[in-house]
């Protein structure tokens, strides 16, 4: 099949959550450059894109392209250089109440000291949340992710596919209105990362959280998203929005067998190695990134 075959056009793939209209998240012109020792460093350039009430949507991209620098900019922990992110009509200025963030290093995001049950209680306290509800809340949320046996349990004491659980789980006892996911995956082995991804589209599924999923793992945005948003090498643009035409119930073994799966993550593959293509970069200048990123010493 040709390349462009493998190609739906934006809005027009069968998924009727792909028919709506209601945007809750607003992308518009986003541009951030470093200024470093060595001089100014663009990583993204002019970048666009909506999500809609309620959907899956992955991002993925070149290593180096500014994923990370782009998911801090959308969530408020970082002012972009120029552009404007708005969620439900409200101009994200600083972290927004109806925004969690999900990170890949999950160790350090949980604290050792606290069980998980008061680990996911952590932001209902400060959100001044009622005894009661928060009891509530936190069951829900373990329930969600299949730790309901676990809430007196400390991290230390679980794996790192469990600890990742929890870390989804106190994302969504919070109740964003919107769940961002930042590479959440890349630390867990092979086995466990498939169980994750599927506990995602569950808990997408049960709960309608929009997500927006930052992967640098090809296959797993296209079993994952119902689009992905490909990303260009940096300075970085939106290359391509691509609509994910594959079933909406899906498993490991049988979608990622299907022909239009291979279709579609042939696809996305070629694009990035497209923009690899376009704009190389050696591997210190990717780790350059990296570290502005990070906020680490050149």
């Amino acid at each position: 099949m040709p390349d462009d075959a493998a190609a739906t056009p934006r809005g027009s793939g069968p998924s009727a959550r792909a028919q709506r209209t209601d945007i809750l998240l607003s992308v518009r012109n986003i541009q951030k450059t470093y200024h470093s020792e060595s001089g100014p460093v663009e990583a993204l350039r002019d970048l666009s894109f909506d999500v809609r009430d309620g959907e899956l949507a992955c991002l993925v991209g070149p290593s180096g392209c500014g994923k990370t620098t782009l998911l801090k900019c959308i969530s408020g922990l970082l002012r972009p250089t120029r552009g404007q992110v708005h969620l439900a009509g409200e101009l994200v200025s600083g972290p927004p109440k109806g925004m969690a963030v999900v990170f890949q290093e999950y160790g350090r995001s949980l604290f050792p000291w606290m069980n998980v049950q008061h680990n996911i209680e952590l932001p209902l306290k400060n959100a001044k949340i009622p005894k009661a509800e928060m009891r509530q809340v936190v069951d829900e949320a373990l329930d969600a992710v299949g730790l309901s046996h676990a809430a007196s349990l400390y991290p230390w004491q679980l794996s790192g596919g469990m600890q990742q659980r929890v870390a989804i789980a106190r994302a969504v006892a919070y109740r964003p209105k919107v769940l961002l996911m930042d590479e959440p995956f890349a630390a867990v082995d092979a086995q466990t990362r498939a169980d994750l991804e599927d506990l995602v589209r569950d808990i997408w599924h049960k709960l309608g959280v929009t997500f927006l999923f930052v992967t640098h793992d090809i296959d797993e945005s296209v079993y994952l998203g119902e689009r992905v948003i490909i990303l260009s090498s940096s300075p970085t643009v939106v290359q391509e929005d691509l609509d994910i035409d594959l079933p909406d119930d899906r498993d490991q073994l049988g979608t990622r067998s299907m022909p239009r799966f291979t279709e579609l993550r042939g696809h996305v593959y070629r694009q990035i190695q497209a923009a690899k293509a376009r704009h190389p970069h050696t591997e210190a200048e990717v780790e350059h990134v990296h570290h502005l990123e990070a906020g680490l010493p050149e």
